[in-house]
Order: structure tokens, then sequence, then C-alpha cells
């Protein structure tokens, strides 16, 4: 008997509308569904004071795939948002990523050789003190990678909140590499295409969504049976482990804790993301997200802005599961729960939890078209 549907899609995130967006492009009925109260996961803005929040993080689109690229602006206009984030460390402003104005600030120096003298000569310290060993630990992964001065001013302590646990106490392999650019470029992506959908993330989920049937603050897990027996497939965003009844254990994550903020002054930081490098701050960074979509002097066309404080934290049930922590151990466990998924014919897993990593937002939408054009 046929079914009502020919997809439930459970998450209405990026992954879950765009394969919603080209499941209906191609006649299929779809139906979308969110524990959530509103669509859009984790890209969900909320409109405050006349400013697009980003509710669960900045978000910046960002990609050199022209077919990723002509497809979101295909739904929506994008701006020139340019990511340029800044990084505090007890007050001394330093430009991310790490490139010739950090160099300039830290050392004084103005030429790409005399950058790279002072990180080789301080590599050097690092490489004699190992005399030949692999790196046993973050700490020794990454001052050997840019030496101490910017490993303890920009990397140690930030790191150290980031996770809740001292840097040589983390796996080398968090940090493979941590690129240096010796010019003075401040843009924290290489890609050729970048920005922020003019009016916010809301309204590329609206296009995407355009015309599908979607039901808000329903939980999958609440009547399971029911709503597998809605659609002939099921394509599943959420957590890989939940889905299999934690069988083989639960996956780990850290969560992050956000403390908005209205603030009465039409510019707080001058830069849309600003990173607290010291444990003097408890917050990783703080958002101010007038600036993803207001340039130049339209900054004070507002007279108040909004900011967003970020606190990392230990994840515990119950709360917003944000990035994999993909150790030896819950990467063991995920390839147990992997095979089961890989036998499924009626289920399509997809997303970072589903998948259980880290995704920026143009790898996701690149996937999905990639499975549709297979």
């Amino acid at each position: 008997m046929r079914r009502q549907y020919d997809y439930l899609i459970v998450g209405s995130g990026l992954f879950g509308a765009t394969f919603a967006h080209l499941a209906a492009k191609e006649d299929k009925k779809c139906l979308v569904i969110d524990k959530r109260t509103h669509l859009g996961g984790n890209i969900y803005c909320e409109f405050n004071h006349g400013i697009n929040v980003h509710k669960y993080g900045a978000h910046i689109f960002h990609t050199s795939n022209r077919l990723v690229w002509e497809f979101v602006t295909s739904l929506v206009e994008f701006n020139r948002y340019t990511n340029c984030p800044v990084a505090n460390y007890k007050g001394e402003l330093y430009n991310l990523p790490f490139n010739m104005n950090t160099f300039n600030r830290m050392w004084g120096v103005k030429t790409p050789a005399e950058a790279k003298a002072v990180i080789d000569s301080q590599r050097k310290e690092v490489m004699e003190r190992l005399a030949g060993a692999e790196p046993a630990n973050l700490e020794q992964q990454a001052l050997m990678l840019v030496g101490s001065d910017i490993y303890y001013k920009l990397i140690k302590e930030y790191t150290e909140k980031q996770w809740g646990r001292p840097c040589d106490e983390l796996p080398a392999f968090i940090i493979r590499r941590l690129p240096l650019r010796f010019v003075y470029d401040n843009n924290y992506f290489n890609d050729c295409y970048q920005g922020i959908p003019i009016g916010g993330y809301n309204r590329l989920i609206d296009a995407l969504l355009d015309g599908i049937e979607c039901k808000t603050d329903t939980d999958f897990f609440a009547d399971r049976l029911y709503w597998e027996s809605v659609a002939d497939k099921i394509v599943f965003t959420g957590k890989i482990d939940e889905f299999y009844g934690y069988r083989f254990g639960r996956l780990q994550y850290r969560t992050v804790r956000f403390e908005e903020e209205l603030v009465d002054t039409p510019n707080y930081q001058g830069n849309a993301v600003v990173n607290y490098t010291s444990h003097r701050e408890p917050f990783t960074r703080v958002i101010e997200h007038k600036h993803f979509e207001s340039f130049g002097d339209a900054v004070y066309d507002n007279p108040v802005t909004v900011i967003s404080r970020e606190y990392s934290t230990e994840w515990v049930d119950g709360l917003e599961p944000y990035y994999p922590i993909n150790d030896a151990v819950n990467s063991e466990c995920y390839s147990k729960y992997k095979r089961l998924a890989d036998a499924e014919t009626s289920v399509i897993f997809g997303g970072r939890l589903a998948e259980y990593r880290y995704y920026d937002m143009a790898p996701i939408i690149e996937k999905v078209l990639n499975l549709f054009q297979k």
C-alpha cells in the first residue's frame, strides 16, 4: 500500500531542508518534522531590535564550489561579509588567522622573512627538546607548528576553554595544522565565495522549504512507530546513537552556552567575532550580530546592538550537542553505528549529528547535491 509521503525528513537544518527542496523538485512528496519550535536547525536567526541574531552561534557561508554558490544564490541574495575575526589576549588585539598583521603586532616585524625567522627559531627550540620524537599531545604539536609566542597567547588557553582540559592532556591530532600566512590579509577563509544571506539565514531556509509541508515542535522519537509508517523512506539528521537506541553507548560532544545581551550602544566591539584567548574571561568569544549585515557607517543607523558571549561546556543529555569528540573511543563507537546505518535501505543518514562529524554549511549542501546527481 502506498504511503502518504515519499520522504519523511527528520530535522529541518541545512541537510534536511536542502534534501526536501531537491526531492520536491523531482515531484516527491515530503514531510519535514523538527522537535524545535522553529525551522532551520542551528542556522536559525531571531529578529531582535532590527538585528538578525544567530541563535546557535555565528554562521558564515563560504565555498569555492561554484555549483554550491550558484545554488544558494539562486534562492536568496548574499551580502559581501568577509570573516576577519580578532583575538583579544588580556587586552592585546591580534588579527586572525595568523598573518603578517598578527606578526607585526606581536613582534614588530615588517617583512615575511623577519616573521619566518622568529617562528623558525621558536619551532627549532621545541624540535630540539623532542629530539625526533612525535608530538605526544596538542601542546607539543602546536609548539612545533607555530612556536611559543603564538601558542601561549593565542592558542593554549583558548583551546583549554573550548575542550575543558589542559592542552598537554589533549591528543595531538586535534591540531593537525595551523596555517601561517605571510601576507597582510585578515580574510579568515581562502574560498572564492563568502557572505551572509541578506535578511538572515531564515530566508534561505524559507526558500528551501517553500511549498513543503513542515511540522515543528514534533519529536520523531515521541511516536516513532507512527512516523516510520507515513513515508517510503526516512531522511534522518538527528543523533545516530539515539536512532539505534544507544545500543553501543552514547557518543560524546562538547556544547556551547550562549549569553545574549542587548547593549545600548550602536557599536560594541567594532567586529562581528572577537575571540578571548586567555583564562581571564570565562567565555571563548563574543559575537556582535549586526556586523554580519551592517557595514561602515550603516552600523550607526541602529542605536542598539546585540551581543552573544559563548561558553564552551561539557555536554550532558538534554543539552544541545555541538562538536563531536572524535577521539579513539568515540570513533570506534561511531563505526559500530555506521555499520548499521550502511545496511539500511529505507533510511538516509546525513548531517553533523547523523554522521558524527563537524560540517561547515557548504559541504552539507554539496553532499546533498551529489546525492541527487547520483
